[in-house]
């Protein structure tokens, strides 16, 4: 049984940068994915960028590419998501995500096909 834990959301002003961490235990799985989601009350839960642990793959959402960059900690079972030139409408709860059976394919993200799930860290940037 894998579980998550994020840790690194926090209050930055538009323009600024944090760091989420996603650290894995339990993910035994031969091929896999680790993702991040974010969700603003109201909307639908957005797939904001991936990483296949088996290869490297990445995967970004438009909204997000050129600003965000997504990479693996392969020997610690840690991935993190660094976010440069935030905006207020990157403001949500981040949600970093676990893809056992997907033999790490990270070509597309949707929550249905993720199966272990963080607890969530909250972002909010000032506008």
């Amino acid at each position: 049984e894998a579980q998550l834990v994020e840790s690194g959301g926090g209050l930055v002003q538009a323009g600024g940068s944090l760091r989420l961490s996603c650290a894995a235990s339990g993910a035994t799985f031969d091929d896999y994915a680790i993702g991040w989601f974010r969700q603003v009350p109201g909307k639908e839960q957005e797939g904001v960028s991936a990483i296949s642990m088996s290869d490297g793959t990445t995967y970004y959402a438009d909204s997000v590419r050129g600003r965000f960059t997504i990479f693996s900690d392969v020997a610690e079972n840690t991935v993190y998501l660094q976010m440069n030139s935030l905006k207020h409408e990157d403001t949500a709860v981040y949600y970093c995500a676990l893809d056992s059976t997907g033999g790490g394919t990270v070509t597309a993200m949707y929550p249905s096909w993720y199966d272990y799930w963080g607890q969530g860290t909250q972002v909010t940037v000032s506008s």
